[in-house]
Formats: C-alpha cells, sequence, structure tokens
C-alpha cells in the first residue's frame, strides 16, 4: 500500500507476524481513513522505519530482539520534538512486567502503551487514533519551532542591516558636516528618513510595498496647510522593501538640498516628482526630480554628501548612473533602469 503524504494524521506501521493480525488492524484503520503498512520480519523493517511513521504497533510475537535493535536505534534517531508513540498488543498470559522492563531498557524514554488481547475493534482505533493526535500535535510544535527559528533568523539580518545602514549614514553625514549642530540635525533627519520607509515595508506586511506609500510617507511633511511644495505623480507599482528604502533616502537627500541651496529655499519653489514606466517599453523605469521657482542653480565646485549618495545608490539601484543636472533654472535628476531591478519578484 502506498502511505499518503497529504494525510493530515501520520500513518501507522504493523508489526504483526501470526495468523492475520496484519490484515485485521490494516482493515479496522482503513475503515477509519487511516493509512496504514504492513512490514514483514525478513528485513524490509529497516526500509519502512526510514519512511517515517506516525506510530507503530507491534504485537507481542513480533518483539525478537533484532526488531526490538532496530526500532531502538529508529527511535534513537528522532529529533528533539519527536516522540513516536508505540502500542503493544500483548497476550493475556505474556509477563507484562518484564515485558516492559524489557523494552524500557531498549527504547529510554520512548511512548509506549500496552494492551491485552483480546481488545475490541473500538478500543484498539480509539488507542491510535488518539496518539495520532499526539503525534499532530509534536509535528505543529516542530513546525511552530522552525518558524520562530525562521524569524529569529531574519530578524537577525534585518537588524544587522539597519545598523550597517545607521552606521553608513552616520560615516557620510559626519564627512561633509561643518559643525556639531549640523551633524546632530543632518544625522536626525536622515534616520527619521530610514525609520518612515521601515515603518511602511511593516505596515505592508511583507517583502514588497507600494513606491507612492514610500513617496507619500516622505514628502508629506514638506506638503500641507493647503500647499503643495512637491508635486508627486506616479504609477501603481509595488517594490521590494530594499528598493523602497533606497529611493526614500534619495527623495530625503534630494529634499534636503532643495531646502538648503534650491527650489524649496524659496516661498514659491516647487518640486515635480513623476515617476513611470516607459510608453515604448513597459520592462524599463523612470523616476524624474525637477526643482522650479528656486534660486539660480550653479553647480557646486565639491560634491556634498547628498548629491554622493543619491549618484551612488541609484546607481547601484538601477544599474545605471542617474543624470544629474545643475541647470541655472532648477536642478533636475533623473534615473532609468529595468523595473525588475526594483521589484519584489
Amino acid at each position: 500500500m502506498t502511505v499518503s503524504t497529504e494525510s493530515e494524521l501520520d500513518w501507522v506501521l504493523v508489526l504483526a507476524p501470526f495468523r492475520k493480525d496484519a490484515d485485521y488492524i490494516a482493515t479496522l484503520l482503513q475503515e477509519e481513513q487511516i493509512q496504514v503498512l504492513a512490514a514483514k520480519l525478513d528485513g524490509d523493517l529497516v526500509n519502512h522505519l526510514e519512511k517515517s511513521p506516525g506510530m507503530i504497533v507491534i504485537t507481542h510475537e513480533a518483539l525478537n530482539p533484532t526488531v526490538v535493535a532496530q526500532i531502538g536505534a529508529h527511535l534513537a534517531e528522532q529529533p528533539d520534538w519527536s516522540e513516536v508513540p508505540i502500542i503493544v498488543l500483548l497476550e493475556r498470559a505474556a509477563p507484562v512486567a518484564r515485558v516492559r522492563s524489557q523494552l524500557e531498557g531498549s527504547w529510554p524514554g520512548a511512548r509506549v502503551l500496552f494492551y491485552t488481547r483480546p481488545i475490541t475493534p473500538l478500543e484498539l482505533v480509539n488507542g491510535i487514533q488518539s496518539n495520532l493526535l499526539v503525534r499532530l500535535r509534536q509535528r505543529e510544535v516542530r513546525d511552530s519551532l522552525e518558524r520562530e527559528k525562521e524569524l529569529r533568523l531574519e530578524l537577525n539580518h534585518r537588524v544587522k542591516n539597519i545598523l550597517a545602514s545607521v552606521q553608513s549614514i552616520f560615516q557620510m553625514t559626519k564627512r561633509g558636516a561643518a559643525t556639531v549642530e549640523d551633524l546632530a540635525s543632518d544625522f536626525s533627519g536622515r534616520l527619521q528618513a530610514l525609520s518612515k520607509v521601515h515603518a511602511a515595508v511593516f505596515e505592508a506586511g511583507g517583502e514588497e510595498v507600494r513606491l507612492s506609500d514610500v513617496v507619500e510617507l516622505t514628502v508629506s511633511p514638506y506638503n500641507g496647510d493647503g500647499v503643495t511644495r512637491i508635486d508627486v505623480t506616479g504609477a501603481d507599482i509595488v517594490v521590494s522593501r530594499d528598493a523602497g528604502t533606497t529611493i526614500a533616502l534619495c527623495l530625503h537627500e534630494l529634499i534636503t538640498n532643495a531646502i538648503k541651496y534650491g527650489a524649496l529655499s524659496q516661498p514659491d519653489g516647487h518640486v515635480a516628482l513623476m515617476w513611470a514606466l516607459a510608453a515604448d517599453d513597459p520592462h524599463e523605469f523612470y523616476l524624474t526630480w525637477t526643482e522650479a521657482g528656486g534660486p539660480e542653480v550653479r553647480e557646486p565646485t565639491r560634491q556634498g554628501y547628498g548629491t554622493r549618495y543619491v549618484r551612488s545608490a541609484l546607481g547601484s539601484l538601477f544599474g545605471t548612473v542617474p543624470d544629474i543636472v545643475f541647470a541655472p533654472d532648477g536642478f533636475r535628476c533623473t534615473v532609468r533602469g529595468p523595473v525588475e531591478r526594483i521589484s519584489a519578484t
């Protein structure tokens, strides 16, 4: 008989070499939709045990030294969560105390239950079903432990990435700061930007986030009181957590530079932020940042932290260096690249 791997309950291995005990037990269990295999004692027991039965039903007649040793070796190899139930069917005249003592020595710590024959079909089936449910709970504990382990590994990975980002931001901010006050202000602002995008991803509940949500969290503090300083237009696309983080941090740097030196430093200045999939190639993504209404722009003689970060981060994300233009009528930044580079799949 083929063992079904789709059954919620585990399958049962029966060791009953005499009479038609194995067929009788198999029939009872099959009527209850329980999968069962009957093993012979001529060498195929080890192969059956390697298929990991959920429990074992064994008659007194099958308890020879070889079988006991093979089952003992199988039990010894079980992981911590696994405790394979074993039902031993004894004859009425069997020395229960002696058999129990021998099996406790051969199968230390095993979950062994003794039934005396004759036994009613209802009692046997109930005993097997009850122990299969115990086995099911064991598997649920196993799955819970595995999920917990995966979550710990993921948390450790995320914390390391966050700390690495914080350290990088601090080092680059420190190099560009003229005073301690500038360092504290700029570093705090960049941490807030990082925090916002992580909040957006957390609320999205996974490894992906809507780009519009990331942008909204990043630019909303600068649009208020009925005044839109940063006009946003974008396609409804979903990006990976890492891509969302990078784009948010780059937008924060562009906003910071616009407030200090560009369009947002003037009352009438504004920014147009737009992203879309290229009309001629739906696999090509582009994003543009265009400033207007600010002071006349002059290309700086020295690249600041913000420009260096935007050029490096967007270049790494999209595989192409962004086009940064210090045009007299307004600063512009444009980047293009395959949409697959920022998607979550």
